[in-house]
């Protein structure tokens, strides 16, 4: 006999485990009643095990029959499907129905360690499974490969493939969108929690059936970090599905902590909308694994989950804050109150509404709008506490304490570097109890606020990110040896290359396109002055970006492109976003795009996204005014998200607004016109990756970046970020020697200050010392300034991290860090000799265009990167200046951004001169610009630039080519032979 490679002989082996490994019964057609989706037989035997009392109330006693008890029976039934329509499949199981007079209980929950009782009714549930279910009243052959029940209730259904017959994932998930109809009793929405497609290699699921509209995703554990499952040395690697997930803990565990509806508001329409949620296997994983290693280690471990953006971070946050609400160890609970900090606004609501349906949320989750709210929910012992790092700083002297005792989980939503540092001791210091008495010395107080800094025992941490960075690796990271140094690594990696892969999220580098800024400058006095190179350059090239003729070319090319190539997406529902970096060249932004949108009669509309107000010139009156991003859209600022859905609205143009923790499927298309860089490119250029099941792709446009810079963001996280080596602690006595050389203050001068400080003194104790401090830096040369003051601020910023990891407090430290802490904010900014601020006095600008580079599909390397601890540098320097000509640097400059590698420049350049005479001289323009206003001389001189361009064709066929083919050499051609010969006419004249 040979192997049997039938799809049925691989049913046989799933349906064999499930009877012999994990208790399963198997359920046949005749058990399966149609009229009410449900296994009847299996169904009425555990209530009448579970509850003969309340059936017999019922009037469903056991063995009872006649025409009474089928009218009851039918009565029951009805309303168990009709509750089930209601409710959903997971909400009657967990909460059971009220069918009067008795409230009946249709699934026995988890038990916890010290029930026994509970154990026992644990095991009185029906975990069962029919093969070839025959589902159709209609349709009698239509059959599902098998269905999964509990108690009697359809919780999965699955269609299975074999490849060793030619069909895989794929035609399981066809069979389902094609061949299955959604109005089916079986099928419907909620009825049950998720339909599996399943071959012997991959498996996807779906929530909702709406035939071709059906939204698949993946349920695989991945494969280096990428999509699929990983070879099986046991068996099919698909077997975890039927002996992990189907395994009745596991699937108790997901029915009871995972599986939900959640209801949201559509903000349009204001109508409730329900959605089905079910773990992704990665989401599933990690909360297993956090726990496990909760309940073997206990309280006081560290945590870093790393998941791509778009991943379902917020979910998977919340079901772990809700399953570490009761987590037992040792038969007590481990943990007393539940943190959630977030810089997210709506994360709040989301953890509340993917929790509601376990729990009673008034109960048990508080949001902490107020400093006054976080203190009180501590106080009162709420079970999940929702903040911000933002609202920690202004309750660290309210705490009182009473919490000395209490134990935290702390779940940190998007640690990058920004939060690890201060914001874990800021939530230390909180959490500690920090009590400083008249009787204390200085180096008691000092000794206190070491031990405050450091990661207090009585708490764990979960920190989850998608872009760690090395502080977040070496805080919160898991340490491993590897070549004789101590490397980090995250706890568990969701990478952002198995996301794009499974197409759980968007690949947002598959189409970026660069353009290139080419300028011409002129000089506008006689004299040649001298300048450093480099400012001059920086100077230049930030006059022109913000110049309007500049921004108005830009905002041309963004309004042509998206009306050409973007609108129509998403169902003609896609949205683009403007990056731009300062609030002023977003209001630039914003008017000139609106005056591109006018031009062209568009239906469209802009919105404006910044903070604090901005002088703004109304296109109607021409007054100036400060103007507010509320008073620029007609609408209030909370209103943003919400409006950016409905029509007219398709541009939001941001100035550092909405480029981290934004979650719009509907944004398509990003035009980039700031300076993005490591983790910023890829927060950034990542709120185009929500999924949308009618979104394609994306598309980035880009005017100031190097598509190399974005590919080497990227890398960083495409796969596992590690943490190469630990921070050298040393290297804090380099910062020190480079502040101590400038003799700007004494060890003295920071015991008093210190002491003063620590104790409460008023201030006009410590202002003269730090004000001498001050005078003594005052002296030094720029040089000096910058070593000093970069110093200063680094020290502060790095020992605020090693202070929560040191295992040997430093006094010494710990009294400078207070110390400078206090100078810095008086130490003038180092003095800068810029002489080219000036350099704008004596230039303008002739011409500017905006030319398509390149579009790309930048493809990432498939390997884990490795990143530097933190080193010791400061952040300033002063760069040796390279002094040059005014008319030199201008030559350089439009070599680096007005070249486009001409075969014989030359020549290019001796036509463009005998095209502009000849246009000088032409009698048309020449009458025209004597005769007619400056629009109409426009139009005869580019009638005469195209009559020349004809006669000098044959001396330049390169020259000619660019001017035919290149819009935008064209328009700058145009644009610069108007600009020079009119001008050259209004002198004359």
């Amino acid at each position: 006999m040979t192997t049997n490679t039938k799809e049925a002989a691989l049913e046989d082996l799933i349906i064999a485990s499930l009877e012999t490994e994990s208790g399963y019964e198997q359920g046949t057609n005749e058990d399966y009643n149609r009229d009410y989706a449900i296994d009847e037989t299996r169904l009425f035997r555990f209530l009448m095990i579970t509850q003969e009392s309340e059936m017999t109330n019922i009037g469903l006693e056991a063995d009872g029959s006649g025409e009474t008890y089928e009218h009851n029976k039918q009565k029951f039934l009805d309303f168990l499907r009709n509750e089930i329509t209601k409710r959903g499949v997971i909400d009657i199981l967990r909460n059971g129905i009220k069918f009067y007079p008795s409230n009946i209980s249709l699934y026995n929950p988890t038990p916890s360690e010290r029930n026994e009782q509970a154990k026992v009714n644990f095991e009185k549930n029906i975990w069962s499974v029919t093969r070839q279910l025959r589902y159709s009243k209609d349709e009698t052959r239509r059959a599902l490969d098998f269905v999964v029940f509990v108690n009697g209730l359809p919780v999965l259904t699955t269609e299975l493939k074999n490849r060793w017959t030619k069909q895989n994932v794929e035609d399981a998930v066809k069979q389902y969108k094609t061949d299955r109809n959604p109005n089916e009793l079986l099928f419907q929405f909620k009825r049950c929690a998720a339909h599996f497609a399943i071959d012997d290699e991959e498996i996807k699921f779906c929530t909702k059936l709406e035939g071709n509209d059906s939204w698949f995703l993946p349920f695989n554990k991945g494969f280096n970090d990428g999509a699929g499952n990983p070879p099986n040395p046991h068996g099919i690697a698909t077997d975890y599905f039927w002996k992990e997930t189907l395994d009745k803990t596991e699937l108790a565990n997901i029915i009871e902590n995972y599986a939900q509806v959640v209801k949201e508001k559509d903000p349009q329409t204001g109508k409730i909308k329900e959605i089905q949620i079910f773990p992704r296997y990665h989401q599933w994983s990690v909360v297993k694994l956090l726990l496990a290693d909760v309940k073997d280690k206990g309280v006081g471990q560290r945590y870093l989950v790393q998941h791509s953006a778009g991943s379902g971070k917020s979910n998977s946050i919340a079901w772990l804050a809700h399953q570490l609400v009761d987590f037992e160890k040792d038969n007590q609970t481990v943990f007393d109150s539940i943190l959630v900090v977030t810089d997210r606004r709506n994360l709040d609501d989301q953890i509340k509404n993917t929790i509601k349906s376990f729990t009673s949320v008034s109960n048990t989750v508080a949001h902490a709008e107020h400093s006054s709210d976080l203190r009180d929910a501590i106080r009162d012992g709420k079970k999940i506490i929702i903040t911000t790092i933002h609202k920690f700083p202004y309750i660290i002297d309210d705490i009182g304490t009473t919490h000395k005792g209490r134990r935290f989980a702390i779940i940190i939503d998007e640690a990058h570097s920004s939060q690890s540092g201060n914001m874990s001791a800021t939530m230390n210091t909180i959490l500690s109890t920090i009590v400083f008495s008249d009787d204390d010395e200085s180096e008691d107080v000092i000794n206190k606020l070491i031990e405050s800094r450091k990661l207090m025992p009585n708490a764990s941490y979960f920190a989850f990110t998608a872009t760690p960075k090395n502080k977040t690796l070496e805080l919160f990271g898991s340490p491993y040896k590897e070549d004789g140094k101590t490397k980090h690594r995250p706890f568990h990696n969701y990478s952002m290359k198995q996301a794009i892969e499974e197409g759980f999220i968007l690949d947002v580098l598959k189409s970026y396109t660069t353009y290139q800024s080419y300028y011409h400058l002129v000089k506008t006095i006689e004299e040649d002055p001298i300048y450093d190179k480099n400012k001059a350059q920086k100077r230049l090239r930030k006059y022109v970006e913000l110049e309007p003729e500049a921004i108005l070319k830009k905002a041309e090319i963004i309004v042509e492109h998206f009306h050409e190539s973007v609108r129509y997406r998403i169902d003609n529902k896609a949205r683009a976003m403007v990056v731009t970096g300062s609030i002023k060249k977003a209001v630039e932004y914003f008017d000139a795009i609106n005056e591109c949108l006018k031009n062209r009669k568009s239906p469209y509309k802009t919105i404006i996204a910044f903070t604090g107000d901005a002088e703004h010139t109304d296109a109607s009156t021409q007054e100036k005014d400060m103007a507010t991003e509320s008073k620029l859209n007609g609408f209030p600022s909370n209103k943003i998200e919400e409006n950016f859905k409905k029509e007219p609205y398709r541009f939001l143009i941001c100035a550092d607004k909405f480029q981290t923790g934004y979650d719009e499927p509907l944004l398509h298309t990003m035009y980039v016109d700031k300076v993005l860089a490591d983790i910023k490119a890829v927060q950034t250029l990542s709120r185009l990756n929500r999924a949308h099941k009618n979104k394609e792709d994306t598309f980035v446009l880009d005017f100031a970046n190097k598509a190399d810079d974005i590919k080497e963001a990227f890398s960083r996280y495409y796969k596992t970020t590690l943490l190469s080596d630990e921070t050298d602690r040393n290297k804090v006595y380099e910062l020190i020697a480079n502040m101590e050389k400038h003799e700007v203050y004494t060890q003295k001068d920071v015991d008093n200050v210190v002491d003063y400080f620590i104790h409460g003194h008023p201030r006009v104790n410590i202002d003269p010392i730090l004000d001498s401090c001050v005078t003594n830096y005052k002296p030094l040369n720029e040089d000096g300034q910058v070593e000093f003051k970069s110093s200063a601020k680094q020290f502060v910023r790095l020992y605020n991290f090693l202070g929560a990891i040191l295992s040997v407090g430093m006094v010494e430290w710990e009294k400078l860090s207070i110390f400078l802490t206090l100078l810095i904010p008086k130490l003038p900014a180092p003095k800068e000799n810029d002489d080219t601020k000036e350099l704008l006095k004596y230039i303008e600008l002739e011409s500017y265009r905006a030319q398509k580079k390149e579009t790309l599909n930048i493809s990432l390397d498939n390997k884990d990167y490795e990143i530097p601890p933190i080193t010791a540098g400061g952040d300033g320097y002063v760069n040796n200046p390279e002094i040059d000509y005014l008319s030199h640097i201008l030559d350089d400059f439009h070599k680096r951004w007005g070249d486009l590698n001409w075969q014989d420049e030359d020549n290019v350049k001796t036509t463009i001169k005998q095209v502009q005479l000849s246009v000088s001289k032409d009698e048309k323009y020449k009458n025209a610009m004597i005769n007619a206003d400056k629009d109409a001389a426009k139009d005869e001189s580019i009638d005469a630039t195209e009559r020349a361009m004809q006669s000098f064709m044959n001396d330049s066929m390169e020259l000619y080519k660019q001017y035919a083919d290149n819009p935008s050499f064209r328009l700058w051609l145009i644009d610069m032979i108007f600009n020079g010969t009119y001008k050259r006419s209004e002198l004359t004249h």
